[in-house]
């Protein structure tokens, strides 16, 4: 800490001896800081786009965990897609691992063949 004290009272110092005009702006900077600043303040690119959307309630990647559904065929399980087929990987037990993979057409909801739980597509559109 000794050390950047003496090191900015140089540069200040010499900044002084050139013009008195030009050490102003920087005494001012040193000055003002305020600390490391926040993830919000330093965020760019869709990284912003994300914690602005997420301050507004909305998820546009889909960062958040989904809503649990039942699975029945009154209350599916939701799949989105920007197509009209995808396909879809069950774990049909908690404890299994093996998992059961079948395409997913738009429309009505569809069975998984192993263990029954209804699925359906939804047409999503993308982000950006």
């Amino acid at each position: 800490m000794a050390g950047r004290l003496l090191l900015l009272r140089a540069t200040t110092a010499a900044l002084q001896l050139r013009s008195n005009v030009a050490a102003r702006p920087l005494l001012r900077a040193v000055s003002t800081a305020k600390g490391i600043p926040t993830d919000e303040e330093q965020a760019t690119g869709l990284e912003r786009r994300a914690m602005q959307a997420l301050k507004q309630g909305k998820d546009p990647y889909s960062i958040l965990k989904p809503k649990q559904y039942a699975g029945t065929k009154e209350d599916p399980h939701i799949v989105p897609s920007i197509g009209n087929k995808r396909i879809v990987g069950c774990i049909c037990e908690e404890d299994n691992t093996a998992i059961v993979w079948f395409w997913l057409h738009e429309g009505e909801s569809q069975r998984c063949p192993s263990c029954g739980s209804h699925y359906k597509l939804v047409h999503h559109e993308l982000p950006h």
